[in-house]
């Protein structure tokens, strides 16, 4: 054989070879690029760069929860937006919208009448809030309890209870309706916070509803505010058992300030329960972080609480979040204890990618070889096929007569064995071949016409 024609023969040999590399790889890689298109609709794009938290008005708690959350979600690279707000009622009208990109908010325990299209999730509960009386002393002297501990002695006063769409609103027009107080009865003020604080130093109320944390602004400037006192409700047990969302709890004497000794004396409140409400809608990464943030900031000793009281995993209102049960029972995620948050985040996500790999991949990686070997073996069984008919004609003809057609036929099958393109390891397969048609050729020859 010349150069030139071993040459040809190893063109024809690769081109061959690339056509089954194609017959077999080809569907191998769309079967395994619509797995990882399958897999794209079950794995959550990456987290968004920023979170909208509906927090409050200005002095409360939930706007001082959401500027110390703030830091700590811009560690990792996420911008919290703190979306004010008149308070937990707005912030729950907020989230059961779908018109806004309100993505968790602040909410308070007991205000939540549930729907049946309710998509929300609680992350536990934060703390607790009380309902502060502040009252201004001078309306109660010279009567024969100057301090008062009962809302039914809060009659014909100014009272400010709260903005229009707070939960402060709410829940002190619960507390006065159960002393069967109506606006007949009082004169309720639209104000709430330090606005609220500031009508009552200013003696435009007689009296401030506030909720909130001790530490939240306008708690903690009526506490200092000259000739305003704090009430301590004698029947405090007892709202409790008319709420069941409420506790109750004792503020001791002088704890606020003890050289001062704020307050003068044990203060007994009634408190509901503050939770972080988020959407289903709320990418994990994100309900991630504001777990961490929320046991970050709120984990700490404080006048009304023990060191790690809260969070902790108790549904409030709405359904505990399956993010936020394994986070209260594991901790942080695994990755994210030894990994920034996108690395970690990332990883999740790759790994969610890698099960085509494993469920489709795998199998066609070892499947696809015994395909490309089935369709080299299938053309030298088709000129097997072709050798064994020719090999029953030939011992058919008794005569001899069809001999030179016959070595046609093997001419041509020796022709078609010659150019059957088979990779290095399928070569012995095709000698076998070309050793079995020189068996037959010879048969063929030796079956000659017969001379009477």
């Amino acid at each position: 054989m010349t150069r030139e024609s071993r040459q040809r023969v190893i063109e024809r040999l690769r081109r061959a070879s690339w056509r089954d590399m194609v017959f077999v790889g080809l569907p191998a890689l769309v079967l395994v690029v619509a797995a990882f298109w399958a897999t794209s609709h079950f794995i959550q794009p990456a987290p968004p760069k920023q979170l909208v938290l509906a927090s409050g008005g200005p002095g409360g708690g939930y706007q001082r929860y959401a500027a110390a959350y703030k830091p700590l979600l811009e560690k990792e690279g996420i911008t919290l937006v703190d979306r004010a707000t008149s308070g937990a009622t707005e912030n729950l009208a907020l989230l059961r919208s779908s018109d806004n990109d309100v993505d968790a908010g602040f909410v308070q325990g007991g205000i939540v009448a549930l729907q049946e299209d309710d998509s929300l999730y609680s992350l536990g509960a934060l703390y607790q809030e009380p309902v502060w009386i502040f009252y201004r002393e001078a309306r109660f002297e010279g009567q024969h309890q100057s301090a008062p501990d009962r809302l039914l002695q809060l009659k014909g006063l100014r009272i400010a209870v709260g903005s229009k769409g707070s939960g402060n609103r709410f829940l002190a027009e619960e507390l006065l309706r159960l002393n069967e107080m109506d606006k007949k009865d009082v004169h309720l003020l639209e104000a709430g916070g330090l606005e609220a604080a500031g009508a009552l130093a200013s003696g435009k109320a007689d009296v401030a509803i506030v909720v909130g944390p001790v530490e939240s602004a306008a708690v903690w400037t009526l506490f200092y505010t000259p000739g305003v006192n704090v009430m301590s409700l004698a029947q405090a047990e007892a709202y409790t058992r008319k709420f069941s969302f409420l506790s109750h709890l004792v503020l001791p004497r002088g704890s606020v300030d003890l050289v001062r000794n704020i307050p003068d004396r044990d203060v007994h409140l009634v408190a509901p329960t503050a939770t972080l409400v988020v959407k289903d809608s709320t990418h994990p990464a994100l309900v991630d972080l504001l777990l961490q943030a929320a046991a970050e900031t709120h984990g700490s000793h404080g006048l009304l609480q023990k060191a790690g009281e809260f969070p902790k995993a108790q549904a409030v209102d709405f359904p505990l979040s399956p993010r936020a049960e394994r986070f209260y029972k594991s901790g942080k995620p695994l990755l994210q204890r030894y990994l920034p948050f996108w690395a970690a985040n990332l990883i999740d996500r790759l790994v969610v990618m890698l099960i085509p790999l494993f469920a489709v991949l795998y199998p066609v990686a070892k499947f696809a070889p015994s395909l490309y070997g089935w369709r080299v073996r299938s053309r030298i069984f088709k000129r097997y096929g072709e050798l064994k008919f020719l090999e029953a004609d030939v011992q058919a003809d008794e005569t001899g007569a069809q001999r030179d057609e016959f070595l046609k036929r093997i001419d041509a099958i020796e022709r078609n064995v010659s150019h059957i393109p088979a990779p290095l390891a399928f070569s012995d397969m095709l000698y076998t071949l070309r050793g079995h048609v020189d068996i037959v050729r010879a048969a063929i020859l030796r079956h000659g016409p017969k001379v009477d």
